[in-house]
């Protein structure tokens, strides 16, 4: 037998322990609501405006009226996955995507023990000449993500070298960071509550800022996250008596 809503609204045993997606599109988009992948905290967090009337009427005080209001409601999210769109976001970052492709004789100054960083990573096929003189990889570079190494002892090599650089590269996505606005976005956790027989829990959050992330963490030693935080803003769509132009949560 269906459960009838009377019913829901009087359960009092309700614990809560979510788990679940969330996903999220560009607030006023009518696209596609993608997953953002795994999100290991998700947290509505609401500030007042708290004003009191002190009681005057009589000894020792108190409060004789008060009258609160919500300041601020914030959603803040803390990312497992470091994706192309969850860094962009995190990072006011534009994106460019680009296809694989072919270096052809490029003009490289060579040092010993030193680094040429390139515009491409995941190199193949390289080829590197002094003059019309191909060099040897080995006993005289590396080819490493980040670009070619030169090694200390080349044998083929002398420093300031002029030479050319021949290589394939691999599709690469690009993220110029802190050159575009913050977004607003429109966010559905899908949780199921473990404490409750798996039951579905939905929240939605009808608009939401999206800061950019407290620190980017490159080198911690453990994995890492992507903290971010986000004002709620009212949503013109959403009209009519008892109708939150804010966020809704939905459950059975």
């Amino acid at each position: 037998m269906a459960t009838t809503p009377q019913a829901i609204t009087r359960k009092i045993y309700k614990p809560s322990y979510n788990v679940g997606q969330v996903y999220a599109r560009a607030f006023g988009s009518t696209g596609i609501m993608l997953p953002v992948g795994n999100v290991l905290e998700l947290a509505v967090n609401h500030t007042e405006d708290v004003a009191q009337q002190p009681d005057m009427t009589r000894l020792g005080g108190g409060v004789y009226s008060e009258v609160r209001r919500v300041k601020q409601a914030e959603v803040a999210i803390k990312f497992a996955d470091w994706n192309v769109v969850n860094l962009a976001r995190a990072s006011l970052s534009t994106v460019s995507e680009s296809d694989s492709g072919q270096v052809q004789d490029e003009p490289i100054k060579l040092h010993k023990g030193g680094l040429i960083p390139l515009p491409h990573i995941v190199l193949s096929s390289v080829v590197i000449k002094v003059g019309s003189n191909p060099i040897a990889a080995a006993g005289n570079y590396e080819v490493r993500p980040e670009g070619i190494f030169v090694l200390d002892d080349a044998a083929d090599i002398e420093d300031d070298d002029d030479g050319t650089l021949s290589y394939s590269y691999a599709g690469q996505a690009v993220l110029e960071a802190i050159t575009t606005k913050a977004v607003e976005l429109q966010l559905r956790f899908a949780g199921l509550n473990e404490a409750d027989d798996g039951r579905p829990v939905v929240v939605d959050i009808w608009r939401a800022s999206q800061s950019v992330a407290k620190t980017l963490g490159l080198l911690t030693g453990k994995f890492g996250e992507l903290d971010v935080t986000g004002t709620m803003l009212a949503d013109p769509t959403k009209t009519g008596a008892g109708i939150s132009r804010y966020y809704r949560t939905t459950m059975v």
